[in-house]
């Protein structure tokens, strides 16, 4: 038997390759590496990790219990600290979302009249709003089933109450706001809304002013804007006293906006305005608005104003200003039609400012009544020839006489003599170149230069009414103190207040000052009858019954727009009884096209409103004479050599 052969024996022999390791120690072929999936840990230590927790639940219910402490840890320290360290503060805050402060208006006083009637006042109203989120869960019982309507259906319930339609109404109930959609609402309709029980319809309150009286007294009483402030007029003169104080309601408020009942309290009281009482009478202010509305209408003016003024108190009975407005709808009207004219107008008198200049004469003992005048038909002086409004022959005229026939040539001879600094002092103290003291807002003090500022021809212009400036109060108020045997009392237009408490308080009387003497005053009077006399330009102003005095005015007018003059202001202002007087009637109006003079178109609207101002106030006819004057050389001619005659034909020597 042949032995085993050694290991690497046989025909390898001669070779020696490794030995070979145990199957057991051989690593296994690597197989191909797959991507990690997503979300899955990727490496050895996560997967173990991973794995551990697996595999141990003990250790998962431990871990998240320890993280539920952890926030239940961060909610308790939030609630201790909301509760005992900050829970003052949170208190506040929450009390402040739920607290809201409403502002109560104060009702604004009426304006009166003389007697106690309504010229303005102020009412109860609602302003609706829609909580546009609450609406479309509106929900109400339709044949006995409760049903969803919701907008549209609140829009049709609530559209015939605003008068509105509801396709108009719809879309302001659509929305994520709160949305005003009606004003003005009367505490009536709102009763009826409220009982429709709609939820998110609120009402607020508010306040209507209203005018009683309308446009018959809108250019003096005025109006009140939209958001309640004061426009014009006696709202603005008085606002002080009319606004009152707005008061203040503190409440809570829940979730849903309702107010939480028992919460409420106030924190401030309000208190209401006072009513303003004037002086103006009701109907005579009506009466004498339609008689200037007529005439500006008929002579085709551009304005026109009646002032009616008490001679012995200088109380305003009526102060009447045409174009007018409609005080509760004045979004389209102008400017200018919002204002009241006879304060605010100031335009150059004419012959009606001659009583002013003529009285001075008479005062300083220049001229009588009686004094003897040659007027000729040009009279030069300064580098200007003055004329009448028609050419005429020489005439022998009296001061009385130039009066009345209203003749500016025969008015420069009469009052010439009168210095320049002494004559302005006259026309100061008859009221010329100062506001009135009634207090309208804008009005103006007129225009009255300084004698040193006087061009040459002024210097004679002023003495007929031309080269100064006035308003209608102002000029209504020279009359008023020839009227009161020369002493001129300042106008007035307020009566006094009344609280909301019933307290009176009357307006201060207005103290009178003396201008000229009761001689010269009752001798200017005289010659102002004369006017209205059968030789005079004012004989439409007569009233049968009562003696009458007054002057006719016919004024070139000054047009600022234009830059120059153009056209005229026609006027007549006059006093009744004239042995008596009672009431100044001052009637102006302003560029009348059909006719323009002051004794054609002012002379009968002031006859119509004295005869109803004597009327109402039942003033007793005159039992009296008017005293006769000499207007001119009834027999023969003035002697123009004789030193008393004031001879405008004698060339002058200064």
């Amino acid at each position: 038997m042949t032995p085993p052969k050694p290991p690497g024996t046989g025909s390898s022999a001669g070779k020696r390759t490794a030995p070979k390791k145990p199957a057991a120690a051989r690593k296994p072929a690597a197989a191909p590496k797959k991507p990690a999936a997503a979300g899955k840990p990727s490496t050895p230590a996560e997967r173990r990790r991973r794995g551990a927790l697996v595999a141990n639940p003990h250790r998962r219910v431990r871990f998240m219990l320890v993280a539920a402490m952890f926030v239940f840890t961060v909610f308790a320290a939030q609630l201790l600290r909301v509760q005992a360290f900050d829970a003052a503060t949170v208190q506040e805050a929450a009390f402040d979302k739920r607290v809201v402060t409403d502002v109560q208006p104060a009702l604004r006083g009426q304006i009166l009249d003389r007697n106690g009637v309504v010229l303005a006042s102020s009412v109860e109203r609602k302003t609706i709003y829609a909580d546009q989120k609450v609406l479309p869960t509106y929900s109400r019982k339709i044949d006995d089933t409760k049903s969803v309507v919701g907008v549209v259906g609140a829009a049709q319930q609530l559209a015939p109450l605003l008068g509105t339609t509801p396709d108009a109404l719809v879309p302001q109930l659509m929305g994520n706001q709160y949305r005003i959609i009606a004003k003005d609402i009367t505490p009536i309709a709102w009763r009826q809304i409220a009982a429709l029980g709609i939820p998110g319809i609120y009402s607020e309150p508010t306040t209507s002013r209203v005018y009683p009286a309308g446009m018959s007294t809108a250019p003096l009483v005025g109006f009140v804007q939209k958001d309640g402030t004061a426009g014009g007029g006696v709202e603005v003169m008085t606002d002080g006293a009319l606004k009152g104080t707005p008061g203040k309601v503190v409440y809570q408020r829940a979730q849903d906006g309702t107010a939480i009942p028992g919460t409420d309290e106030v924190d401030q009281p309000t208190v209401n305005g006072s009513d303003v009482r004037l002086t103006i009478d009701a109907d005579l202010q009506w009466y004498a608005q339609n008689q200037i509305a007529n005439m500006v209408t008929q002579s085709q003016a551009l304005s026109g104003y009646v002032v009616v003024q008490e001679v012995k108190t200088g109380k305003l009975r009526a102060v009447a200003s045409y174009p007018t407005y409609d005080p509760v709808d004045v979004g389209k009207t102008g400017a200018d039609a919002l204002a009241n004219h006879a304060f605010q107008d100031v335009y150059e008198p004419g012959s009606t400012g001659k009583v002013m200049s003529m009285s001075a004469a008479i005062e300083e003992k220049v001229v009588q009544p009686t004094t003897q005048l040659i007027v000729p038909n040009r009279l030069p002086r300064s580098d200007t020839s003055f004329k009448d409004d028609v050419d005429h022959p020489t005439l022998n005229l009296t001061v009385a006489g130039a009066l009345a026939m209203s003749s500016n040539i025969g008015t420069m001879l009469a009052t010439e003599k009168v210095a320049p600094q002494t004559m302005y002092d006259y026309f100061r103290k008859f009221g010329v170149g100062s506001k009135s003291g009634v207090g309208w807002p804008g009005e103006s003090a007129g225009l009255l230069a300084k004698p040193e500022d006087w061009s040459g021809s002024q210097r004679y212009t002023l003495l007929f009414g031309q080269g100064y400036s006035l308003n209608a109060i102002q000029a209504a108020g020279v009359y008023q103190t020839i009227a009161n045997g020369g002493v001129r009392i300042p106008p007035s237009l307020v009566e006094g207040t009344t609280d909301a408490d019933g307290k009176v308080t009357p307006a201060a009387p207005q103290q009178g000052v003396r201008v000229v003497s009761k001689d010269t005053a009752t001798k200017v009077s005289q010659m102002l009858e004369e006017v209205v006399g059968p030789h005079g330009t004012g004989l439409k102003a007569k009233i049968d019954g009562y003696r009458v005095a007054g002057k006719t005015g016919t004024a070139d007018r000054y047009d600022a727009s234009a830059g120059g003059y153009s056209g005229f202001t026609a006027s007549f202002i006059g006093y009744a009884p004239a042995d008596d007087p009672q009431y100044v009637v001052a009637v102006t109006l302003q560029r009348p096209v059909q006719g323009h003079f002051g004794g054609q178109l002012g002379a009968p609207v002031f006859k119509d409103v004295m005869t109803y101002a004597l009327q109402k106030a039942q003033i007793p006819p005159t039992n009296s004479a008017a005293p006769v004057i000499p207007l001119n050389s009834a027999d023969a001619a003035w002697d123009p050599n004789d030193p008393a005659v004031l001879n405008g034909e004698k060339k002058r020597t200064r």
